[in-house]
């Protein structure tokens, strides 16, 4: 009888740590094979938004001739960070609210919703009508995505390339805790006209390197669900919490009752 136990003990114990294992694994749908080819990932090519921040260098063969086409450099820090070194650096251009920047001899230009390989390509023309073959270059400064719920940091994280994936986000704030929801991370992404859009995406499913959301974007919002453990949990503590209070406001209420009856008697 204490072997039969035993077994249906380990056999319950197996069980649980199968299905906790199953429920934080990734990429669940992976084959067994040593070795195997994932879905085609999307470009992830980003377009520059409202209050973006880029870099535009022109050069050509002859320097002289392209050096009008420069901001002239500056030691400033980027916006919301604190400079740090008196070292020049190349000045920025910030996409206003008409969503263009200013550059010198070309004056505006609308880049808002344009890759920065387009706008690269929109300023190579303009400035080719008075340069042989100048070569541009323009790097987006930075941007900022917002990590929320089940992680283990959530925050706001500062990106300094264009190619970010959400695992990259997800790894930056300490991967999911065990509460976090796998199938559950929903990404919210604000489109150019003000309005917003949300992606589920479902970490143990490798299609989720296909989603338009697999690459974040500007000022996108990841929030990892809570599994209904987590729920569960929480309505429990809650529960007690308002159990705890009621037992706490009987007890007060009934010493008070007992302490009034006693200075009755003693009258």
């Amino acid at each position: 009888m204490k072997c039969l136990y035993s077994l249906l003990l380990c056999l319950a114990l197996v069980s649980c740590s199968t299905v906790k294992e199953n429920n934080l694994a990734y990429f669940k749908n992976l084959p067994v094979s040593a070795t195997g080819t994932l879905p085609s990932v999307p470009a992830g090519d980003i377009t520059l938004q409202l209050a973006d921040e880029v870099t535009v260098t022109v050069s050509s063969l002859v320097p002289e001739a392209t050096a009008m086409f420069n901001a002239p450099q500056a030691n400033a820090a980027p916006r919301g960070e604190l400079a740090t070194t008196a070292m020049p650096r190349l000045a920025t251009h910030v996409v206003d609210s008409q969503g263009c920047i200013t550059l010198p001899v070309i004056g505006r230009l609308h880049v808002a919703g344009l890759t920065t390989a387009q706008v690269e390509q929109a300023i190579r023309e303009r400035v080719g009508e008075q340069v042989r073959d100048p070569f541009v270059q323009v790097q987006l400064v930075g941007f900022f995505v917002n990590v929320m719920g089940e992680v283990r940091q959530p925050r706001r994280v500062s990106v300094t390339r264009e190619r970010y994936t959400v695992l990259d986000a997800l790894a930056d704030c300490g991967d999911l805790t065990e509460w976090g929801q796998r199938d559950g991370v929903i990404v919210i992404r604000r489109a150019l006209d003000g309005g917003s859009t949300f992606y589920r995406l479902n970490l143990a499913d490798t299609q989720l390197m296909t989603s338009p959301a697999f690459f974040l974007q500007q000022n996108d919002v990841v929030y990892v669900e809570p599994n209904k453990i987590k729920i569960d949990n929480s309505k429990y503590n809650q529960n007690n919490a308002y159990k705890l209070s009621v037992i706490s406001t009987i007890v007060s209420a009934s010493s008070v009752l007992v302490s009034l009856v006693i200075a009755l008697a003693v009258k």
